[in-house]
């Protein structure tokens, strides 16, 4: 109906504004763009959101990242990004050469 509000439904260019600010603090993104050598690839933001939560002491030695202020708030965005990005960790650590250039 025109003129009711629709409850529980957020405006797509909120949602968007809301990924763009929140996006860049993501451990996903954080491990995959980081430089360091023979660093986890594989649901790496993931395991550096777990490795925070159960007070891992040196994160960017290991992930080469610092881990995120709010780890557990990050934890489930994590999750869906690594999920989506799977397929591309998975041949990087294989070593396949995809010819895929970029980052932030």
């Amino acid at each position: 109906m025109v003129g009711r509000a629709q409850h529980g439904r957020w405006p797509l260019p909120l949602v968007a504004l809301l990924a763009l600010v929140l996006l860049p603090g993501c451990a996903s993104f954080r491990t995959l763009n980081s430089k360091q050598p023979n660093v986890p690839l594989i649901y790496s933001g993931t395991r550096l959101n777990w490795y925070a939560l159960h007070d891992g002491c040196c994160a960017k030695e290991r992930f080469g990242a610092q881990a995120p202020k709010h780890a557990a708030i990050d934890l489930p965005a994590s999750v869906l990004l690594d999920t989506l990005v799977l397929p591309f960790t998975v041949a990087a650590e294989l070593g396949v050469n995809l010819g895929i250039r970029g980052g932030m």
